[in-house]
């Protein structure tokens, strides 16, 4: 299948099941989710859906068991919803980018308060 229909596919698939998580699913597990991104096979046969979930460890697993439970209702209203011949079976992967991001934001911005403090010490 050509590359940009595949993009097509991912892009719609993300905005579909963004759409279903936040306002169909209601489930008390189910923390602050945001799909970050889809990737379809090339057969259009399986999804990896990555998802990232604001908060503590446990709000992610408790989010991430809530997910696998809507997993059938979410892959038959993306079947409604979404015009393919065959809906993708659905995987959801956590997506932990933004937390490794800010983690890192904050080994950085510690190093420069270290830097500029012994810069300071060293400039007296």
């Amino acid at each position: 299948m050509k590359r940009e229909r595949m993009g097509r596919v991912d892009h719609e698939l993300q905005r579909e099941l963004a759409r279903l998580i936040s306002s169909e699913l209601k489930d008390p597990r189910l923390g602050f989710v945001t799909v970050t991104r889809v990737e379809v096979t090339s057969d259009l046969q399986k999804a990896k859906v990555y998802v990232s979930i604001i908060g503590d460890r446990h709000v992610a697993t408790q989010s991430m068991l809530a997910l696998e439970h809507a997993k059938g209702f979410l892959r038959g209203e993306v079947g409604h919803k979404v015009a393919l011949r065959h809906t993708p079976e659905l995987s959801f992967v956590e997506d932990r980018t933004t937390e490794k991001a800010i983690a890192l934001s904050k080994v950085l911005a510690e190093t420069a308060k270290t830097t500029q403090a012994s810069s300071a010490e060293g400039g007296e």
